[in-house]
C-alpha cells in the first residue's frame, strides 16, 4: 500500500471514530471551537508523551512537538503552560460494593442470585458486605448511594436491602454516565490504538460482527450480550479479587491498572440486505 494510500485510510478511520463523539458534542451544544481547542489540546498532551516516553523530553520541548502536530510554537507553549496530568479515576466504593453484591457466590442464594441482605449484623449482611469492600466509607452511606442510584432498595420492613439491577449504569446520572464513556472508551480505544501503532497485539480487542439478521434478530443481539457480560462478570470480579488479594498476600506493589469489557453495538443496514444480490438459479 502506497503513503498515499495509507494517509487516506488513515483519515478515513479518523473520521469514522469523531462522527460518534461529534453527535454527543453536538447533542450537548458543545460548540465547534471549543472541541477545536479540546483536540488541539489532545495533540499536544499526545506529542509530549511520546517524547517523554523516547526519553526526550527537555528544553525544546515546544519547537519539537510544534513540529510533530503542525501547531504554531505560541500555541503550544499556551497550552502545554496549562495542561494537568490526567487522574485515573477508580471505582467508587459504591460500585466496588455493587460488584461484589452481584458477581461474588458467596453473595448468592443456592439458585446464584443475589441475596436480600439484613441492613446490619454479622455476615451476609449489607454491613458486612460494605466492610469487605472499605473500611474507609461508612455502610449506611453506601446503602444510601446506592438506593440513591436505583440499585438497590430497602423491603417493606426496613430490615432488608435487595438488589434492583445487574448492571451499574445508573439511569439520569449525567456525571456517572459521561465517566462510563470516558473511561470505557478510552481505555477500549487506547487498546485499539496501542494494538497498531505496536503490532504486537498487547491487549486483547476482538469483536464478532454480522449483517445477515433480521430486526427481531438484532433486537435479541442485547439480550444475548447481556448475558454473556452476567456470566464474564461472575467470573472475572472474584478472579481479580483473588489477584489483588495474592499480590498484597505477598507485599507486591499495585503499579498496574486493568479494564475488561463488552460492547453490543445494532443499527438498520444502509440499504436493505442482499437487495443487489443477483437472483438464485
Amino acid at each position: 500500500m502506497s503513503n498515499k494510500d495509507c494517509q487516506q485510510l488513515l483519515r478515513d478511520t479518523i473520521e469514522r471514530i469523531l462522527v460518534p463523539l461529534s453527535r454527543l458534542a453536538v447533542s450537548q451544544g458543545l460548540p465547534f471551537a471549543e472541541a477545536e481547542e479540546l483536540f488541539k489540546r489532545a495533540y499536544v498532551r499526545a506529542a509530549r508523551e511520546t517524547r517523554q516516553n523516547a526519553g526526550a523530553a527537555g528544553a525544546r520541548d515546544v519547537s519539537q512537538v510544534s513540529v510533530a502536530t503542525g501547531i504554531g510554537r505560541r500555541e503550544v507553549k499556551r497550552i502545554s503552560d496549562s495542561l494537568q496530568p490526567q487522574t485515573e479515576q477508580r471505582p467508587a466504593p459504591a460500585t466496588r460494593v455493587f460488584l461484589r453484591w452481584v458477581s461474588d457466590p458467596g453473595w448468592h442464594d443456592a439458585d446464584g442470585r443475589p441475596l436480600t441482605l439484613p441492613r446490619a449484623g454479622p455476615a451476609p449482611s449489607f454491613e458486612a458486605l460494605a466492610g469487605s469492600v472499605t473500611r474507609h466509607v461508612h455502610a449506611r452511606s453506601l446503602l444510601d448511594e446506592l438506593c440513591r442510584l436505583g440499585l438497590a432498595e430497602f423491603d417493606p420492613d426496613g430490615q432488608t436491602v435487595r438488589l434492583l439491577r445487574d448492571s451499574f449504569v445508573p439511569p439520569a446520572d449525567d456525571p456517572r454516565l459521561l465517566g462510563f464513556l470516558s473511561n470505557n472508551v478510552g481505555d477500549h480505544l487506547a487498546a485499539a490504538t496501542a494494538n497498531v501503532l505496536h503490532r504486537d497485539r498487547r491487549h486483547v480487542e476482538q469483536a464478532v460482527f454480522t449483517d445477515d439478521l433480521s430486526e427481531a434478530s438484532a433486537q435479541a443481539v442485547r439480550a444475548l450480550a447481556q448475558a454473556q457480560w452476567q456470566q464474564v462478570t461472575a467470573s472475572l470480579v472474584p478472579a481479580l479479587e483473588r489477584l489483588i488479594q495474592e499480590d498484597r498476600l505477598h507485599g507486591r506493589v499495585p503499579t498496574h491498572r486493568a479494564r475488561v469489557g463488552l460492547f453490543s453495538y445494532q443499527e438498520p443496514l444502509s440499504e436493505t440486505p442482499h437487495e443487489n444480490d443477483p437472483p438464485a438459479p
